[in-house]
């Protein structure tokens, strides 16, 4: 270590952690490398062991270390990143609704994210038919009580073990049994998603609604997604409304703070000349 400026603004436990994370970006320090000690950190940057551990904390929570009990703190390979072009991606899926099979086949909305193949992931589906509680009643415009159709999906890179995200999803269940193949998990993943299965029932999507929030991770979501702690997770509350006004859907996907990221993009009207 070169040491640590006293002087500088931020505080000394930042610097040391910036310090090491240049290290880790430039290949100084490679993925699997095993992280010096606290005392040994604490030697070469005149900081306490207090500080140093703050630095490693942070070195953490960036997403760049991952500490093994009994083993020590290893710099950690990149992990996958999902980046979302939301503005294009619910109409690159409208789009697909009318290929062929063999078409809709060869990609999916997660490849479209992430640059992955098919062959690159693994997906998981669970159906369960649940009542609507006073929340999701309100969200879907229907009476507490309804019967719907809760899907929880994720899906995983076949080199990790952690999802890239979670998502579930709630339908109103007497809506998609007209087509009892949409009541089946293992006919999970659909060709052309979920547009597509509402287009089996003759719905065209109109519109989909994005509320965006960011929050700390449940103990279950810091489990299943690998999130360190101080990690939050992003969520979308994805409603989907039809071409009569109904809404269709609603999802929650949770994603990674740390490995994810929303883009938006908005064409502006010109002013009139």
């Amino acid at each position: 270590m070169t040491g640590v400026q006293g002087r500088d603004w931020r505080p000394r436990y930042l610097q040391l952690a910036e310090e090491l994370r240049a290290k880790i970006v430039s290949g100084e320090l490679a993925p699997g490398t095993l992280m010096p000690s606290e005392t040994e950190l604490a030697d070469t940057s005149g900081l306490s062991r207090t500080s140093v551990r703050n630095a490693i904390r942070q070195l953490r929570e960036w997403g760049l270390v991952r500490a093994e009990q009994g083993r020590g703190t290893y710099v950690r390979a990149p992990r996958q990143r999902v980046r979302r072009r939301n503005t294009e991606r619910y109409q690159w899926e409208k789009d697909r609704v009318l290929l062929d099979e063999d078409e809709r086949l060869k990609t999916g909305a997660t490849e479209h994210d992430t640059g992955l193949t098919v062959d690159d992931l693994k997906f998981h589906a669970e159906y369960s038919r649940v009542e609507a509680d006073a929340e999701m009643a309100a969200a879907l415009q229907v009476e507490p009580g309804t019967p719907l159709l809760r899907r929880v999906y994720w899906t995983s890179s076949r080199h990790e073990n952690a999802p890239l995200t979670v998502s579930y999803s709630y339908l109103p269940y007497d809506l998609v049994a007209a087509n009892p193949d949409l009541l089946d998990a293992d006919k999970e993943p659909w060709p052309g998603g979920t547009q597509h299965q509402l287009y089996t029932l003759g719905i065209e999507l109109d519109r989909i609604d994005d509320e965006i929030r960011a929050r700390p991770p449940s103990p279950e979501e810091a489990e299943l997604l690998d999130i360190d702690p101080g990690v939050s997770v992003l969520t979308v509350r994805k409603t989907s409304t039809d071409t009569t006004g109904r809404v269709v859907e609603v999802a929650d996907v949770v994603m990674p703070g740390d490995r994810t990221e929303l883009v938006y993009s908005h064409k502006l009207q010109r002013w009139k000349t």
